[in-house]
């Protein structure tokens, strides 16, 4: 009933306590019928070998302390009692991975053994020493240091955790906060993925239905291009938090209605408003904790996703807003795909249908990178990779978001090049012009991309990077399976079979009044849940009382627009996706909602739902609102995030980033002394046309009908600012030659 062993699980009480039906039972059974095809289960031997392989490196571990302990000096008994322990967490931890799978792991050792000595010094030598290791690479720097290698052929990746304890128990228990006391900022950050991991076990109600729907929101992200951390999207531990929340709000549900909730759920959400499985905790080590309301560069986090263990973090602040607006087109599609599966209109292998990035836009930025030699070409691309989510955040800041960018997750190779890949992002620009457009620059864009790129202190001869526009057209054949580029269907064809694919899930969702097949569920009575209730809980913060935030796109910064006034760019207003957010939000803040009062995050008067035989279908448009109500409710909280521009929030991101390159590097700047020519950006200029027309149901192929962009002649920064002679008898364009705006605009940072 939404608690285990008699607690609460979550900030708010559950959305639904309503049990499965036959119906859900056979759906979630074809749904682990259908992951189990895709092979997202390891075999029995390789779950062996796993185990093996952790035993083995535990026992290397003891005998790495107990060397290191005889070697400092400590007496027989202590060298004896000396000890460090394997712990795992992530994917393998949860009960998620797949078949070669990586396995994330900590070893947490005692005070006298160092990282920077012991661990990436002496327990590297004696790994290096083994041949069942190999691909060995240690990553010292690392925000969270790591120590990577495959151990058998298993994929290890190694954390360190040192501990203000002279001898490290069998039994050490590291979800205990005391466990943190003494210990250094690195070694909070080890910690922090196996505290998060057992949190979220301890704090969903069935971790069978958990680990199943995970898995396949899992296998649903990489299919939609949206898994990936270090691109802007959202990796595994966010994942695992965003289905974690759902399993909450709907504690007695099959992973067949818990997928078909996380899209409802989710895309109503109004972010910034943070997914939170917990209260956020003080503590008492005086550790900083994510709080909008004290911390000012947690006030600009786009989708807040905050982590249960203390101390508590944003694990999603890579986020972008371009990042941001493709998750949320991908939510909104997966959404009527589930409606339109419960009316038996659509199926798994349609939610789960790859994104066709390649044929989304019709331009690209390509960027390759090359190397010398295989093990440079790992620390280059390691570190370009780190990189190139600040190259989509400079495109969209010295654009003011007019152009977004969609990075795929994920590199290429061209098998005749040795030591190369090549990552691309996809170009849109947002709006359509109405009187044309002023030539603007962006190199200095690119520039600025590159010196960051230069920052790299373990730069060598080789290591290249060159940045090019490319048509959809011009795309290398090594980016298309097996190195065949489709044929291209004809516009008549592709127009026609982009409507259809437009049409089908919204004929599906209306008709669903005619459909005989329609599902009653066993509800908690939202219903009854919604009249007995008085409405939100307005949570104190020390600013008064907050009010949700408007959607993301639906923001605009007066000061923004004045700067772009006259770079005659204009849009044809909001898109589908915005006009729907506005109407919502709009129908939200309509509505008649009494407040109650609330302590510690925790509602007051908790909403009784008293009617679990009342039948209901969840089809019903009156428990669709009630749940509408339900989830803004949730969101009435405390840590409700300021909506600041991308502008503010890059600027800050810089100056943090500034410093702690100033404090990592110690005023090393090897990097920086490279030639230009040895970091070559081949910039290619562009116009983009104009979009002609648009379709209302534009979630589910986001990208159809996206404007051109042409290759033109590289174009010069006006000295006077003066727009460009009118276009006649042609499409308004905008354009655009991949170089800053503010060398353009006299934009000042």
């Amino acid at each position: 009933m939404g608690s285990n062993n008699g607690r609460r699980l979550g900030i708010t009480d559950p959305i639904s306590l309503g049990g499965p039906t036959e119906y859900d039972v056979m759906r979630t059974s074809e749904l682990e019928k259908y992951l189990r095809e895709v092979n997202l289960y390891e075999s029995q031997e390789e779950a062996v070998s796993r185990e093996e392989v952790l035993g083995r490196l535990d026992q290397v571990v003891k005998n790495w302390v107990k060397k290191i302990s005889r070697a400092k000096g400590l007496n027989e008994q202590l060298v004896q009692e000396a000890n460090a322990k394997i712990f795992t967490f992530g994917s393998y931890r949860l009960g998620v991975h797949g078949p070669g799978a990586d396995i994330d792991t900590l070893c947490v050792g005692p005070k006298h053994a160092t990282r920077e000595e012991d661990f990436f010094g002496e327990l590297h030598q004696m790994l290096s020493e083994m041949t069942e290791v190999s691909e060995l690479h240690p990553v010292p720097d690392a925000h969270v240091p790591v120590m990577r290698f495959k151990f058998n052929g298993v994929s290890i990746d190694l954390l360190y955790a040192r501990l203000s304890h002279w001898v490290i128990p069998e039994d050490l228990d590291v979800s205990q906060d005391s466990i943190l006391q003494n210990t250094d900022e690195r070694t909070v950050r080890s910690l922090n993925g196996c505290r998060v991991t057992d949190q979220i076990l301890r704090l969903v109600p069935n971790i069978q239905n958990f680990r199943t729907t995970l898995r396949c929101m899992r296998f649903w992200a990489k299919r939609r291009g949206v898994y990936s951390n270090v691109a802007g999207f959202l990796g595994g531990i966010n994942w695992a938090l965003l289905v974690a929340r759902i399993c909450q709000l709907y504690p007695n549900a099959l992973p067949n209605m818990l997928v078909s909730r996380f899209f409802r759920v989710y895309t109503q959400w109004r972010w910034p408003n943070p997914v939170m499985l917990s209260a956020i905790e003080e503590g008492s080590l005086g550790l900083q904790i994510w709080d909008p309301r004290r911390n000012p560069k947690d006030n600009y986090h786009l989708m807040p996703i905050i982590t249960p263990a203390y101390p508590s973090m944003n694990s999603s602040y890579n986020v972008s807003s371009s990042t941001l607006r493709i998750m949320k087109d991908e939510f909104q599609r997966g959404n009527e795909i589930c409606e339109a599966m419960e009316k038996s209109k659509a199926d798994w292998n349609t939610l789960f249908e790859p994104y066709a990035f390649f044929e989304a836009y019709k331009n690209y930025l390509q960027i390759d990178i090359s190397a010398e030699n295989a093990d440079d070409l790992r620390k280059w691309k390691g570190w370009v990779e780190s990189r190139l989510r600040q190259l989509t955040l400079k495109i969209e800041r010295h654009t003011y978001n007019m152009l977004q960018c969609h990075p795929h997750p994920g590199d290429f190779s061209d098998k005749s090049k040795p030591f190369h890949c090549s990552y691309f992002m996809g170009l849109q620009r947002k709006g359509v012009p109405v009187n044309g457009g002023k030539p603007f620059d962006m190199r200095l864009t690119v520039d600025e991309f590159k010196h960051s790129v230069n920052l790299y202190t373990l730069w060598k001869p080789g290591m290249e990077i060159y940045v090019t526009h490319v048509k959809r057209r011009s795309l290398p054949d090594f980016v298309f399976p097996g190195g065949i580029r489709p044929s291209r269907p004809t516009k008549g064809t592709l127009e026609r079979r982009q409507t259809s694919e437009l049409k089908a899930p919204s004929q599906a969702i209306s008709d669903a009044t005619d459909d005989g097949r329609k599902r009653k569920r066993v509800d908690d009575g939202s219903d009854a849940c919604l009249r007995n209730s008085k409405g939100f809980a307005g949570l104190p913060s020390s600013s008064g009382d907050v009010q949700g935030s408007p959607p993301v796109s639906t923001m605009s910064s007066p000061s923004l627009n004045s700067k772009v006034d006259h770079i005659d760019i204009n849009g044809l207003g909001e898109s589908s996706r915005e006009k729907t957010e506005n109407n919502y939000t709009n129908g939200l803040r309509n509505s008649s909602i009494a407040e109650v009062s609330s302590q510690n995050g925790d509602m007051d008067r908790p909403v009784k739902c008293n009617s679990p035989n009342k039948d209901l279908s969840p089809d019903t448009s009156s428990s669709k609102e009630a749940e509408k109500l339900a989830i803004e409710k949730i969101m009435s909280g405390p840590y409700v995030a300021h909506q600041a521009s991308q502008l503010e929030l890059d600027e800050l991101e810089d100056d943090l980033e500034l410093r702690n390159q100033v404090k990592e590097l110690g005023g090393n700047t090897q990097g920086s002394s490279m030639e230009s020519s040895s970091v070559n950006t081949a910039v290619v200029g562009a116009v983009i046309t104009s979009l002609s027309g648009g379709g209302s149901s534009a979630s589910l192929f986001t990208n159809a009908g996206l404007e051109e962009l042409e290759p033109s002649e590289l174009t010069m920064p006006l000295s006077n600012g003066s727009p460009p002679a009118p276009v006649g008898q042609r499409k308004p364009i905008i354009r655009l030659n991949f170089t800053s705006l503010a060398k353009a605009t006299g934009k000042s940072t």
